[in-house]
């Protein structure tokens, strides 16, 4: 993959993070409303997009797509300092690459927001978070969070 693509990537993963911030989603529900297709459209899109506000982008797509508001909210409550969103999505492309084969970075990226791993990352309260990154493609590999 060039670093051209992997920058989309990085953009796509954190533009879910910033949607699923705002509609109070889990992430899942966002990739899952944006579908194959869709998230195939921003990637391609990506390197447009990036010049704009994240609040833009983030408000097309959610009307778009009909995203509607969730209760998914880990971040009110959260007694410390909570991730940027671009740092969840860095976290999230990393793991994607590092989890897939070649040509295959949009079908994992939908498996991994689609498992139990992207609760668990998104739940600040716990500081998942802050694992080491192998650590959560170990667990995310292995389908629950190792000791």
């Amino acid at each position: 993959m060039t670093e051209i693509k992997k920058d989309d990537l990085f953009y796509v993963c954190s533009l879910i993070e910033f949607i699923g911030r705002k509609t109070k989603n889990k992430r899942k529900e966002v990739v899952n409303a944006l579908g194959e297709q869709g998230i195939i459209k921003q990637l391609y899109d990506a390197q447009v997009n990036h010049c704009l506000s994240f609040e833009q982008v983030s408000e097309e797509l959610i009307e778009k797509y009909q995203i509607p508001h969730g209760n998914f909210d880990t971040i009110s409550d959260c007694k410390y300092k909570v991730p940027s969103f671009t740092a969840i999505g860095k976290l999230y492309s990393h793991m994607i690459l590092d989890c897939s084969k070649n040509g295959e970075e949009i079908k994992e990226l939908i498996k991994i927001y689609n498992s139990f791993i992207s609760d668990e990352i998104s739940d600040f309260k716990t500081g998942i978070y802050y694992e080491n990154p192998s650590y959560l493609e170990h667990s995310y590999q292995e389908g629950v969070l190792l000791a």
